[in-house]
């Protein structure tokens, strides 16, 4: 008898363990596209970058420090209004919202590394209207499309479809990608204010390892979305 149940036992632990790594591979999986978008996110030219640039040469990188956790204020109110309209689609059209997402995330990888490839502008600093406070550059991003799309189109679905398999696997992907958005940008800050690896060269590399990551994340969006609607 002992060694029927030894035997039961056996299956069940091996069973268990079996579950665990695909929970685990589940879990990583949606931590990972956190992670590349949010590299290829900070990294990206756009206008709220230009602030924290314009910001580190006229006051500092200490100074400017702050202003890489304006995402976590102005997003707040982007994600409410999102996900609330989100989860009132069906999931045929949160599918195509996916697959719109990864065409537009191969899009920009290709227009990305097109840009690369071209010299690089040393831009001026402009010293009018320039926010001020931690508030007001969360007001520049609250302004900014970029974040409305990234929401619609990619972090938005990726967060519904990872709440569902289970929550903790929502959540794991908000905070690996706010986690690496603002670890990026305060970096970014540092590079800025005290070393010159960001010139016209740092620069261009920074955004070709952008291009390759969000063309890589959009792929496999595109792959398991169409994946999920043909089978």
């Amino acid at each position: 008898m002992r060694s029927v149940y030894a035997h039961f036992y056996n299956i069940l632990l091996y069973n268990s363990r079996n579950n665990s790594l695909i929970l685990e591979i589940f879990l990583l999986e949606h931590i990972l596209i956190g992670v590349g978008f949010a590299f290829a996110a900070a990294v990206q030219p756009g206008p709220f970058q230009a602030f924290l640039l314009a910001r580190t040469v006229e006051n500092g990188w200490k100074r400017t420090l702050p202003a890489a956790f304006a995402p976590l204020l102005s997003d707040i109110p982007i994600i409410l209004l999102v996900l609330f309209v989100l989860n009132n689609l069906s999931e045929n059209i949160l599918l195509g919202l996916q697959i719109a997402g990864g065409l537009l995330l191969i899009y920009l990888g290709i227009d990305a590394y097109r840009r690369s490839q071209k010299p690089v502008e040393e831009k001026q600093d402009d010293k009018t209207g320039k926010p001020r406070t931690l508030f007001e550059a969360a007001l520049i991003n609250l302004l900014n499309p970029n974040p409305y799309l990234s929401w619609a189109l990619v972090l938005g679905p990726a967060f519904m479809e990872a709440w569902r398999q289970k929550p903790s696997y929502g959540a794991s992907l908000i905070i690996a990608f706010y986690a690496v958005m603002v670890g990026s940008l305060l970096l970014l800050i540092i590079l800025f204010g005290t070393t010159t690896l960001l010139g016209p060269r740092g620069r261009r590399i920074l955004v070709l390892a952008s291009a390759v990551i969000m063309a890589a994340v959009g792929l496999y969006q595109l792959g398991t979305s169409l994946y999920t609607l043909f089978t």
